[in-house]
């Protein structure tokens, strides 16, 4: 990963794309691995769903919150987007602002890391269906507090990039312009994630009480998850 941070954001994006198809189609191969890697997501939706209830019932925050549970944190089947995304990126990478493909490359390397993590956790579970006691076991083997750490870092980076772009006052016109050559190129999955995201946060005007919560809900529930007697 460190290597990749180096290469030109069109290559670094479709690197990781591979990498997060080709985890996707391993996970698919395995019948039992696939329940039990369906069952982790289904139980991480909605235990972000009641963390952040009061975010996702507040006016300012409802649609950033949404935003990040559906299309960062979310149970969604995001291989359209990626075989969508792998097969276009250097197009991408012309038509969008850099800043835009810098977001949607953060994304991907989140959802790629995201997915590892995901997978070792359906690993190590015990036995379905999961609850509270199965789950925070499972959690404390799949991964280490610095990967879980980095993992939450991103989500911030990424919210962070998405109100640097919403600050942008050309961006929004050229976005929702850009709905229809984005369909007619292929990147429609790819349009709708940059433009929701857009207008997600142009709406909350200013993102960083929301991300300071995020980011303080989160590390208080990881190091909760990972102390030790």
């Amino acid at each position: 990963m460190a290597s990749a941070l180096n290469l030109p954001l069109k290559d670094r994006l479709a690197a990781a794309l591979q990498r997060v198809v080709e985890l996707r189609r391993s996970l698919a191969s395995d019948a039992a691995l696939t329940e039990r890697w369906l069952a982790v997501k289904r139980f991480q939706s909605e235990r972000l769903r009641r963390t952040y209830a009061d975010l996702l019932a507040a006016p300012r925050y409802r649609a950033a919150a949404e935003f990040f549970l559906d299309e960062l944190y979310g149970e969604k089947d995001f291989e359209q987007r990626d075989q969508e995304a792998l097969r276009v990126a250097p197009k991408m990478a012309r038509l969008l602002p850099e800043r835009a493909v810098e977001t949607m490359t953060l994304a991907v390397e989140l959802d790629e890391l995201s997915e590892i993590l995901d997978a070792r956790l359906a690993r190590a579970i015990d036995a379905l269906p999961l609850d509270d006691a199965g789950y925070e076991r499972a959690y404390r083997l799949a991964g280490t507090l610095n990967e879980r750490v980095r993992q939450i870092d991103m989500v911030v980076r990424i919210g962070r990039a998405l109100d640097r772009l919403a600050r942008m006052p050309l961006l929004a016109g050229m976005l929702h312009m850009m709905r229809g050559p984005a369909e007619a190129a292929g990147l429609a999955h790819l349009h709708h994630f940059l433009a929701r995201g857009f207008d997600a946060f142009r709406a909350m005007q200013g993102a960083g009480d929301f991300l300071a919560l995020v980011e303080q809900r989160e590390m208080t529930l990881i190091r909760r998850l990972f102390q030790t007697d």
